[in-house]
């Protein structure tokens, strides 16, 4: 590394959250998991998530190579302004965090595709975050409205994703496996981009071809836990034992194969490579972090201090999903608010920078797909924002963390990256 300043450290940061995403881009992890086209058969394409465009790309033009186009049809939907030129996979797109017309237009898609498939077919489940929202096929008796409703309250409350998917399993046709359950005698193979701590098959994109270990009586629980009373249809729904997921076991599932092809763990090591070789040591705090933002960023401004004390070279990296508990009217994101804590909490230390961004290129829900992935912190943050008389607390308090980095030039924009491993964040500290 040629310094130890912010220029230096701010470009070193932006090196390795280029290097975590370029390592989950379908381009380079999805061709050697490919199936072969079944002799006999076709392959029939289904997916969703934000990297669904750039996987559908990817897998199109691994067949076309194969000269076996003719034997594979499908389609995948990605969220609005992520979509690419589609080569022979259809490119559809829908709402996300919160669902639209286009996310039941598309898992109705998805499962008339897996009901086409016979014995002699192979669906193939292409799958990354964001295709829980994306795939949206309400259980009978509850409309699209509703779901909206309780979607937009989960994220309100702060709910993690874990808990927001288990609900959204139990009033869905598509996940919970009823996917796969829709594909049988078929078989169904998964390959999937992990954006959720654990990387839990049954949590990323509320599962769709695994088997579900929660049950209604778990998704009620949920909704107890947040206060949050639902709509008269949505709470039928979660005491009708008919809506209970397909569970271990099941005889519709025993055709179903998955296959993880990138994790955050691997994004994180592809990023600490670049640090390493800037003559850092490396502590990875884990890539399944989860908490409400500003108190992770404060918690991990301490880490970088104590560290500082030391005299220590070092990189401190994580993972994971973090949380916003909005009560302001503020815009902004999980990441950047945990960079706005993580700020105030360093107090101007010197010798200490930090990115902050998730990996998807968009921080934050119910945005464009031109919002900011994130934030970075510099030395000199608290001290610019002084000289233009912003107030960090009050500006955290509000929720607006959006605001405040824009105001300062420090805002982490990319546009859609075509993937998803959820947050980066990456602390580095100089003595």
């Amino acid at each position: 590394m040629a310094g130890t300043g912010d220029e230096a450290r701010r470009e070193l940061l932006r090196r390795m959250y280029d290097a975590a995403v370029a390592a989950a881009h379908p381009a380079r992890c999805l061709p050697p998991h490919l199936p072969e086209v079944p002799h006999g058969g076709r392959l029939i394409v289904v997916g969703a998530g934000k990297a669904g465009a750039a996987m559908a790309v990817a897998a199109g033009q691994h067949y076309a190579a194969l000269n076996q186009s003719t034997r594979v049809t499908g389609s995948v939907v990605t969220r609005h302004g992520f979509a690419l030129p589609p080569s022979i996979i259809a490119i559809t797109e829908a709402g996300h965090p919160v669902p639209d017309d286009g996310s039941v237009r598309a898992a109705q898609q998805a499962l008339d595709l897996a009901r086409s498939a016979t014995a002699n077919d192979i669906v193939l489940c292409l799958l990354s975050g964001g295709a829980s929202a994306l795939w949206s096929a309400p259980v009978t008796g509850i409309d699209l409205t509703a779901k909206q409703a309780l979607t937009r309250a989960l994220l309100r409350a702060g709910a993690r994703i874990s808990e927001i998917n288990c609900v959204r399993r139990h009033i869905s046709a598509i996940k919970g496996g009823r996917l796969a359950a829709a594909a049988s005698p078929a078989r169904i193979i998964t390959l999937a981009i992990s954006d959720v701590p654990g990387d839990d098959p049954a949590v990323i994109g509320s599962g769709p071809t695994v088997a579900d270990p929660t049950t209604l009586a778990d998704a009620r629980a949920v909704l107890e836990r947040f206060a949050i009373v639902p709509p008269p249809e949505i709470a039928a729904a979660l005491a009708d034992p008919a809506n209970e997921t397909l569970k271990p076991g099941a005889p519709a599932l025993a055709a179903a194969t998955y296959h993880l092809i990138a994790t955050p763990r691997a994004s994180l090591e592809a990023a600490a490579a670049l640090a390493r070789a800037a003559g850092y040591d490396i502590d990875i705090l884990g890539d399944a972090i989860e908490g409400e933002a500003r108190d992770v960023g404060a918690i991990h401004a301490r880490l970088a201090l104590d560290a500082k004390r030391q005299g220590r070279r070092v990189a401190i990296l994580s993972g994971g999903e973090l949380t916003v508990t909005v009560r302001g009217n503020g815009a902004g994101g999980p990441n950047q608010e945990y960079a706005l804590g993580l700020a105030i909490a360093l107090g101007g230390a010197a010798g200490i920078g930090a990115l902050a961004a998730d990996t998807d290129g968009i921080d934050g829900g119910g945005g464009s797909a031109t919002d900011p992935a994130g934030a970075i912190v510099s030395t000199d943050t608290l001290a610019r924002a002084q000289t233009l008389a912003l107030n960090p607390a009050t500006i955290l308090a509000n929720n607006d963390s959006t605001a405040f980095f824009a105001a300062l030039g420090d805002l982490v924009r990319c546009g859609p990256t075509q993937t998803n491993v959820n947050d980066f964040r990456a602390i580095l500290i100089d003595p």
